[in-house]
């Protein structure tokens, strides 16, 4: 259960830790990079790089989708944002990405007005298969019935369901829960559902389902659920968490579940960290954003931005702009770990003495919050 701590008379909190509070140690026997396998499979798809983009309209359009499955990963297309909504979406894009900064909550608002429209939900879909392109697509539990057979039907190859917190029981005096089973009969192809940072919470999913369990809530750098309404759990304790709940699934039921870190990483050594606090793989949105083939022109901004009764989201702007390639293969042409992910990720494993990512799972790992700011004095300082 981890340790806990009194906050006070009667209350007591357990200690979680993030990728800053930790690090993992170097093994006695070193692996060769070039022999690391860092292959991820979901279901009967099997992806050369263990790395989704993230369902948000900044990140993924039909050409990112494309060129991220040439790359080896997955795109995840969200099914209710602007890409649905719009037959020409760039338009709704270029508003937000010139909207003056005081404007631009009114202003995603306003664009997200727009219904949601199957028949480009359908057309989307389609465009990136004709393509050759693999494709993740999602939607909230409200939609996942109507959009994501849609979605199915033209030939995505993961369904995901994804809201700030998704669980299996859901109280409402006005609106019906999804229907777990329907669902889970319905679409053959892998399914993921998030978010979520428990242990029982990812059992029962598990139970209803689910393929893969997406982990995070409110970490991604344009998500601000965390200040909005207080809720969230640090990556690494929510990972090991999830991740030990796969594990005692799997002995009951033997039935691997994978596990998708969301959110909160922006550097190769962030993404090494989730893969050995248990993650399968990660899903990521800011790095991503980064890319010069991204629909967001050099923006970022969350999937709850544009909520109309309590935005939990802002715009950003991303640090740099890179190829795709270059930010997830390199030649790296910054020294902040935010490119050639995978070459970083690699030599991290490589390090740690894991050939694959089931062994990068069980590397030793030390609390060890100073160890970002240890013995760099001259760069804190700026010197070069």
């Amino acid at each position: 259960m981890g340790v806990e701590v009194s906050i006070g008379r009667g209350k007591v909190a357990r200690v979680a830790y993030g990728f800053d509070d930790v690090a993992l140690v170097p093994a006695a026997q070193m692996v060769d990079p070039d022999d690391v396998d860092v292959k991820l499979q979901i279901g009967e798809l099997v992806l050369e790089i263990p790395i989704l983009a993230s369902a948000m309209d900044a990140v993924v359009d039909v050409r990112l989708a494309v060129l991220m499955s040439r790359l080896g990963g997955l795109a995840v297309l969200n099914l209710e944002g602007l890409q649905t909504r719009y037959e020409a979406p760039e338009e709704a894009i270029e508003r937000i990405v010139r909207a003056p900064a005081e404007e631009v909550v009114g202003v995603l608002q306003e664009v997200y007005r727009e219904p949601i429209k199957e028949e480009l939900v359908y057309k989307r879909v389609k465009e990136v298969k004709e393509l050759g392109g693999r494709l993740g697509v999602a939607s909230t539990p409200a939609n996942a019935e109507r959009l994501l057979l849609i979605a199915m039907e033209a030939g995505a190859d993961v369904a995901v369901i994804q809201s700030t917190v998704t669980t299996v029981r859901y109280v409402s005096s006005r609106r019906e829960p999804l229907n777990w089973k329907s669902i889970r009969e319905a679409i053959r192809a892998p399914l993921l559902v998030g978010n979520c940072v428990t242990y029982e919470a990812a059992v029962e999913l598990m139970e209803a389902g689910a393929d893969g369990i997406l982990v995070g809530v409110g970490p991604g750098a344009a998500c601000t659920t965390r200040q909005v309404i207080g809720v969230g759990v640090p990556q690494i304790t929510a990972i090991a968490d999830v991740a030990s709940a796969r594990e005692d699934f799997l002995k009951r039921s033997n039935r691997y579940v994978v596990v998708i870190a969301d959110g909160g990483m922006r550097t190769g050594g962030d993404i090494a960290k989730a893969i050995a606090a248990g993650a399968d793989g990660v899903m990521i949105g800011s790095p991503i954003a980064c890319a010069e083939e991204a629909p967001g022109k050099g923006y970022h901004w969350g999937m709850a931005a544009p909520h109309p009764g309590l935005p939990r989201g802002t715009r950003v702007k991303v640090p740099y702009r890179a190829p795709l390639e270059t930010i997830l293969f390199g030649p790296a042409r910054r020294e902040d770990g935010t490119q050639n992910l995978v070459g970083a990720l690699k030599l991290s494993m490589a390090t740690c003495g894991a050939r694959n990512i089931k062994e990068m799972q069980n590397v030793q790992m030390v609390v060890a919050p100073a160890i970002q700011s240890e013995g760099k004095l001259l760069q804190m300082r700026g010197s070069k």
